[in-house]
């Protein structure tokens, strides 16, 4: 077993800004033994690296840099994993024999939390939820060794807050993503649980309004990066069908005849649909879908609103505008689209209708 306790201690101790001797005086002890600890000269009792590890919000195994072996681990979850796929209870078992063998590994503890919390959950199981929520809540403390960039403090309390409704806490859930709902992450687990669970669609509103307006903006960026994906495969019916797709989510989230930001969205991805046609050999439907993209452009830079009051279901606080990465007008949003999809014949169509009378 290899550990880096002298360079963990000092580490630690300048993350939070301490000198030697404050460290010293909040575990009571010389400024000399904590200069014996960091030069690897001593090592601190049980008891001091208790009081450490917990001053430090960390581990004891953390805190001594300790690394269990990670080829054994990962076997055992594996087959973990497979259990839980097909609903066998073998995978409950499996896991307390893993806890019990390494209790103080992340990789370990968060794999065992999520079978609870599958197994919990698939059965209503209150005790298993809590069993679950138990280990998230270990995993929390054991979070410094996760090496696994798709799991954070943010996705384990999304865990713990699954673990709650599993539970039937639905209050709890609430408050734990409340608490957690940076960029508006969990608002749409918040609204339908404060809807749905608490019957409060006062207080959901606010939370499903964001939701939805952040699932649109989500889904139209990424059928623009997909339009290029399937072109480069020399699928551009699918690019079409996708382009199509976005625009009816627009047209249906629109709500009258009142301009605002939704109209530069919208000759964007008429631009967009202009290219699919252009490459499925449609170069009258690509050249009509190109100028009525001018037409809709020009109209909102004549009076850009950069608010989005047309759009239903959303409640926006009057002062709120928003804004894209393509350019600050529709033209200038065009302009970049086209730069983007580098299609030699579809900059020279556009050409030919920016001269159109």
């Amino acid at each position: 077993m290899e550990n880096n306790l002298a360079a963990n201690i000092k580490a630690f101790r300048k993350e939070r800004k301490l000198t030697q001797e404050q460290l010293a005086e909040v575990l009571g002890v010389t400024t000399g033994a904590v200069y014996k600890w960091e030069s690897g000269l001593s090592i601190p009792e049980l008891g001091l690296l208790m009081d450490m590890a917990d001053f430090f919000d960390t581990s004891v195994d953390v805190l001594i840099g300790y690394r269990v072996r990670e080829n054994h681990i990962a076997s055992v979850t594996k087959r973990i994993a497979e259990y839980c796929r097909n609903m066998n209870p073998a995978a409950l078992a499996e896991a307390e024999k893993l806890l019990k063998k390494y209790p103080n590994s992340f990789d370990a503890v968060y794999a065992c939390a999520n079978v609870y919390l599958v197994f919990g959950a698939e059965n209503h199981d209150k005790s298993q939820a809590g069993r679950a929520l138990q280990l998230l809540e270990q995993a929390l403390l054991l979070i410094d060794q996760n090496t696994n960039p798709h799991i954070s403090g943010q996705t384990i309390h999304g865990d713990m807050a699954v673990a709650y409704m599993a539970m039937g806490e639905p209050e709890k859930v609430v408050e734990l993503l409340k608490a957690h709902n940076a960029n508006g992450v969990y608002s749409d687990s918040i609204g339908v649980t404060l809807s749905l669970l608490l019957h409060r669609p006062e207080d959901a509103e606010p939370f499903l309004s964001d939701a939805l307006l952040r699932s649109t903006n989500s889904f139209l960026t990424a059928v623009c990066g997909y339009v290029y994906v399937f072109l480069s495969r020399n699928r551009a019916d699918a690019a079409g069908d996708l382009v199509k797709l976005g625009i009816q989510l627009l047209s249906g989230m629109r709500d009258g005849e009142l301009s605002d930001f939704t109209d530069k969205v919208y000759s964007e991805l008429l631009v967009l649909r202009g290219c699919t046609e252009l490459r499925s050999g449609l170069k009258d439907e690509a050249r009509e879908s190109l100028k009525k993209a001018r037409a809709v452009a020009e109209l909102f830079d004549r009076a850009p609103v950069y608010s989005l009051d047309s759009v239903r279901f959303v409640s926006l606080p009057k002062e709120s505008s928003v804004h894209d990465v393509l350019g600050a007008t529709a033209a200038e949003g065009i302009k970049t689209i086209i730069h983007y999809l580098d299609d030699p014949a579809l900059s020279a169509l556009w050409d030919e209708v920016k001269k159109d009378e």
